[in-house]
């Protein structure tokens, strides 16, 4: 068995920190999705600006595509280091330049890259 691996320009240090969070139900996110923490549960959800829930608020970064549109299923999420901003994604019309203080209350730095 062979596995392939998909090159992500979303890491842009060598220094990062990741664990593992619980996705709620009901979503199907992709690598470098911005994440917020739900207060209440204690599970990660997509970071929404306009949420009263926790989820406001920069709490994470999914560090591989994750499914749990089946139920809350564990996924791996970075917790501290540089990210590219332009490789994230963000809900609706946020964006990473609305977020940016937050995360880095947190220990992550968005930035921007600049092809060479």
């Amino acid at each position: 068995m062979s596995e392939t691996y998909k090159y992500s320009n979303l890491l842009i240090g060598d220094d990062f920190i990741t664990d593992i969070a619980t996705l709620i139900s009901g979503q199907n996110l992709i690598k470098g999705t911005a994440l917020g923490l739900i207060t209440a549960s204690g599970k990660v959800t997509e970071l929404v600006s306009g949420a009263s829930d926790g989820s406001q608020t920069p709490f994470a970064i999914l560090a591989e595509d994750c499914n749990a549109t089946a139920g809350d299923t564990s996924c791996p999420v970075y917790l501290f280091g540089e990210f590219n901003s332009g490789a994230m994604t963000f809900n609706g019309s946020d964006t990473a330049a609305q977020f940016k203080a937050g995360f880095r209350d947190v220990g992550i730095y968005l930035k921007t890259t600049v092809p060479a």
